[in-house]
């Protein structure tokens, strides 16, 4: 066991060698490197005191120390055994403020030593069971990626009318502005939400949590401020007017609660006769955005005006055909909200799976004192 080296940003020279801190990443890279080969490293301060990493490249180990195995020791096999004790390493932290991992307590601890032949076999087994782990991540979340892609295609491609009537008959093309109205919020902040009070719309909670439509809100607001608010009814739409990026800005979603919401000053309330789930869907797609994207102000914080927004042109088929493209693009929707759902579910089982057989293969009785 070996303590690292003190070593900042600011007196090093940038590189290719990780180097290895206090977190679960690299804090940065240098063109220095102090192991080599085979290391297990143990962050020593911060947030992730004690975390256990294995290497087999040239690095720097800083606010850290490594451990490496020993002639009848496969450094491979040791590392599988201090992530089967990456609990109780967990557990030695001390310091209040800023908590720390030292050598000394962990240097007695008792890991089971089988010959280097069975140390060989276990570690070839838990490197199967890792790759395996690696492997269904990236399959399931490539998945989902091409599932997300198939539905935008399919939402845009269902937007797409042909403004000359080509495509379809009965398709009129409009600005926003022309076929509804736009109402900006009222301001209140997020310390202004509680457990029981009318129902209210936040801006960022339509980039985090809200979906296309919302029959309930997440939050309610102080009841004292209800007659300062300005409300969405059912069958408006809430579009968010300001954000951190400006490919996001526009999106809305439809409200069809029973009860009114309260909706925040960075949104705007759009009524209109449309089909509400029709809009939140059409603020969704390639076409809307490329046309918003224009007048958006980029600072800190961009926004869009109502003006800005009521520019846009949608195509208005019959309300008939409006209902048919929402609700089959609403089954997408579904489906990729399934199988996010699933995608951390999976992933959870294989990790519990890959514990538990390390924890049986690592697991060996005790010889009892004469």
């Amino acid at each position: 066991m070996q303590r690292g080296t003190s070593l900042t940003r600011n007196n090093s020279t940038e590189g290719v060698y990780p180097v290895i801190s206090g977190g679960r990443v690299p804090a940065f890279y240098c063109d220095k490197f102090n192991r080599e080969g085979e290391t297990i490293t143990v962050a020593g301060s911060g947030a992730g005191a004690g975390y256990v990493q294995y290497w087999n490249e040239p690095i720097f180990v800083c606010d850290a120390f490594s451990i490496k195995g020993c002639e009848d020791v496969s450094t491979k096999y040791l590392y599988y055994c201090l992530t089967n004790m990456q609990d109780n390493i967990y557990a030695t932290k001390k310091g209040g403020g800023v908590p720390h991992v030292h050598i000394s307590s962990i240097e007695n601890f008792f890991i089971p030593i089988p010959h280097p032949d069975i140390q060989e076999e276990i570690v070839k087994i838990l490197d199967r069971f890792e790759e395996y782990a690696v492997e269904l991540q990236t399959e399931l979340q490539t998945e989902l990626q091409a599932r997300r892609e198939q539905y935008e295609y399919y939402r845009n491609k269902l937007l797409a009318f042909d403004e000359s009537g080509k495509n379809m008959k009965s398709v009129t093309w409009m600005k926003l502005s022309d076929i509804g109205s736009f109402i900006r919020g009222k301001r209140f902040v997020r310390t202004d939400i509680v457990n029981d009070g009318v129902p209210c719309i936040h801006y960022g909670d339509i980039y985090t949590y809200y979906g296309l439509y919302a029959t309930q809100s997440k939050g309610k607001l102080r009841s004292e401020l209800a007659p300062k608010m300005r409300y969405a009814h059912k069958n408006d739409v809430v579009i968010v007017a300001a954000g951190e990026n400006k490919e996001d800005i526009g999106i809305g979603v439809a409200w069809l609660g029973e009860k009114p919401a309260a909706v925040h000053d960075a949104c705007f309330i759009f009524k209109s006769d449309l089909y509400p789930q029709y809009v939140s869907h059409y603020l969704r797609s390639t076409y809307y955005h490329k046309q918003i994207v224009k007048y958006v102000s980029e600072g800190k914080i961009c926004s869009i005006s109502a003006k800005g927004l009521g520019n846009a042109i949608i195509p208005i088929p019959t309300y008939e055909e409006q209902v048919r493209i929402a609700t089959l693009l609403n089954k997408f929707d579904s489906l990729i909200s399934d199988l996010s759902q699933v995608l951390p579910v999976e992933i959870a089982a294989v990790q519990e799976q890959y514990e538990y057989y390390r924890n049986k293969l690592l697991s060996f009785p005790k010889i009892k004192e004469a």
